[in-house]
């Protein structure tokens, strides 16, 4: 084998590692999809193998390392990629990319690596991939993403004109300082520069995340006593630090690279891999860095070229698209579900999937049944009360304010399942609220708060926009059941109107429907209304499956409506339909998502907003959003995700796909959820 065909991934075929922490790399295989055989190095093992894997230049590769060179074989030093995970790995999450790197490793200086000749040589540059890479960096800094994203957003700065610059400390391990060519020294010196430099600035020092949750030591043990200087040792969203600062000086902490991202001028004093390209002020010189490079292409070379990307929902590598998504959606979850939670009132069924959509740890939840208890059990554990949305009252709320409890509500979302809630099928979505509840138009909930008040990011629009696309095209609704053929055709000559029937007890009803409470009395007011139109009425799925309230004789339904419609899914009545009017059914949702006009008699989610015609004046709702706004906040910002095949948290492009999977016909449910059902109507 010659020297050029090591760095040849089709002469990586038979890889061999010999630490066992690799066994802990969910998919290392897509990660590697060259190495067709990827084995443990056992002491007796005999063969020919074609590369050798390593984590990074660190100690624990050196046996690979010398087994690589001894036997003239390529060594494919393996590390965390820049978008890592949510929380720290030393916490046991696994790692969303990888960098695969058979020439060196990005943050050693000592030597070239992939990345650095990336960096070096032309001709990757396509107009094509830094258009990508430009989209991807805004997207990055709009969700504040970083290599971990368990921090919190903060405001830390409370003198918001005060000049601050920012020296980052690193742990006395990282291999990154060593291999930067920095040492103990260029942080004593890179502490004294902010000084000097900076006569008029506050000089702020920021520990490291595995500083802060006690994994490691610092470079900064011992902080001496200055009038400008300060400590930040809170556990921070590095976002929200770089806020508030002018600069950044660092030996070769990703905080750095970010930091240029966030367009900061950043001085280095070791050599991190993003200096030496004319972008930082640099202390120490790389003599192999000669080009010049723009921001997109380094962000195109470390996030587009070097790193990889496995999406751990699908097992399959992916884009870094995929992961920004998915990072985003997993980081939400976790800030608002750390901690610990106290249950009640949830029937047995759902306590067996509950805990995975309500805490960031399932060892956190604690089930009480009756709600008074759970209080006081809140209390000593200093936890959130979570509860069903249904099961709350004004006593219950009283009594948590009370007592300084976070009340927590809980409801399905708007992507919930294939097969209906009252037969018992597994929601996949659920929405977490501790302001009110989506259909609760008696006072705020969190889903009007961030419609109300969200700057919206490019990124995340177009992700709406796909979204939309998608769920129209896939024909999505809420439950997703499959009807058989249906023979309703829409006339030709009048305007066709879907009154969707709803469940007459249901919460969305009491609290957003205040002066229309039955099908039959809406039916009459859409009559009324219009009176020359074709009106197409279909009764709730739940309703026709005998199992909630809300039945309308075809007869009495027949004096006000053309036509009763039970056996059509909802998305191929909606492509027969001009206008749907509604209380406050999700149908009317899915119906703007499809362009059809809709008229409101209640107050759902989506009214309000400019979107649909709206009978009941809604003054709470302040401005007039785009359709991908909308979309935005009610199918990616509000709810949360559990993919059904591998119970991980994902994002609602995930569930696109299973709720596109071949449905079954409607059918009575199995004898099992009829017990269960008798037995709670029995309680009551």
């Amino acid at each position: 084998m010659t020297t050029l065909d090591k760095y040849k991934p089709s002469s990586w075929r038979k890889a061999v590692f010999f630490s066992k922490g690799f066994f802990d790399i969910p998919h290392l295989a897509k990660f590697l999809p060259e190495c067709q055989d990827i084995r443990f190095k056992l002491p007796w093992s005999r063969g020919s193998f074609d590369a050798v894997l390593g984590w990074g230049h660190k100690p624990s590769a050196d046996k690979a390392r010398a087994f690589a060179e001894k036997e003239g074989l390529p060594y494919l030093a393996l590390e965390d990629g820049f978008l890592r995970s949510v929380r720290l790995g030393r916490d046991g999450e696994p790692a969303l990319s990888l960098v695969v790197d058979p020439v060196g490793i990005y943050y050693d200086a000592r030597q070239p690596s992939l990345l650095e000749n990336f960096l070096q040589h032309k001709g990757w540059e396509t107009s094509e991939l830094l258009e990508r890479a430009a989209f991807v960096r805004r997207w990055l800094v709009d969700e504040r993403l970083s290599k971990y994203n368990h921090a919190p957003d903060l405001n830390v700065w409370e003198d918001s004109d005060r000049e601050r610059v920012l020296v980052v400390d690193q742990t006395w391990d990282d291999a990154s300082v060593g291999g930067g060519l920095a040492d103990e020294k260029s942080f004593q010196q890179m502490f004294e520069a902010a000084l000097e430099e900076n006569p008029q600035a506050q000089v702020v020092i920021k520990t490291h995340p595995e500083v802060v949750s006690g994994h490691r030591p610092g470079y900064y043990g011992k902080i001496p006593d200055h009038s400008r200087l300060s400590v930040l040792t809170d556990n921070i969203n590095p976002w929200s630090v770089l806020k508030g600062v002018s600069s950044v000086y660092t030996a070769t902490s990703q905080l750095g690279f970010e930091a240029l991202l966030a367009d900061k001028k950043v001085r280095c004093f070791g050599v991190p891999f993003y200096a030496g390209w004319g972008l930082t002020e640099d202390e120490q010189k790389c003599c192999r860095r000669s080009r010049r490079r723009s921001l997109d292409e380094l962000v195109a070379a470390a996030y587009l070229k070097y790193a990889r990307y496995v999406d751990p929902v699908r097992g399959e590598p992916c884009g870094i698209e995929v992961i920004i998504a998915l990072l985003s959606d997993r980081r939400r979850q976790y800030l608002r579900t750390y901690g610990k939670t106290v249950c009640s009132g949830m029937s047995l069924w759902k306590r067996s999937f509950l805990p995975r959509f309500v805490a960031a740890n399932r060892k956190g939840v604690v089930f009480v049944r009756p709600p008074e208890k759970a209080i006081e059990k809140a209390i000593t554990l200093n936890a959130s009360w979570t509860l069903w949305a249904s099961k709350e009252t004004q006593v219950l709320r009283a009594r948590a304010n009370v007592s300084g409890v976070k009340m927590v509500r809980v409801e399905d979302a708007f992507l919930r399942s294939s097969g209906l809630g009252s037969d018992l099928a597994r929601p996949w979505s659920l929405v977490l609220d501790d302001e009110g509840i989506y259909y609760d138009a008696t006072r705020p909930s969190r889903l009007e708060n961030l419609l109300n008040e969200t700057d919206f990011p490019a990124g995340l629009l177009v992700r709406a926009k796909i979204l939309k696309k998608t769920i129209l095209e896939r024909g999505i609704t809420k439950y997703n059941i499959s009807y058989g053929d249906f023979d309703f055709k829409k006339p030709r000559e009048k305007v066709t109107i879907l009154v969707p029937g709803q469940v007459e007890d249901d919460a969305s009803i009491l609290r957003g429907s205040p002066e229309i409470r039955n099908n039959l009395e809406l039916l009459r007011r859409v009559r009324e209304r219009r009176p020359e139109a074709f009106i197409l009425f279909k009764p709730h799925p739940d309703v026709v499956a005998g199992n909630r309230r809300g039945t309308v004789a075809e007869s009495e339904a027949l004096c006000y409506c053309d036509a009763v419609v039970t056996n059509a899914a909802m998305h191929r009545l909606l492509e027969q339909v001009d206008e749907v009017h509604t209380l406050t059914s999700l149908t009317g949702f899915e119906a703007l998502l499809r362009g059809i006009r809709v008229v409101n008699y209640g107050c759902p989610f989506y009214a309000g907003w400019g979107l649909t015609e709206d009978v009941i004046p809604l003054p709470r709702r302040k401005r007039a959003l785009t359709l991908e706004q909308l979309v935005a906040g009610a199918l990616i910002l509000y709810p949360v995700y559990v993919d059904p095949k591998t119970r991980q948290v994902c994002s609602p492009e995930h569930l696109l796909e299973r709720l596109a999977a071949p449905k079954k016909a409607v059918q009575c449910p199995p004898f099992k959820t009829r017990v269960i059902r008798f037995f709670q109507r029995l309680k009551g």
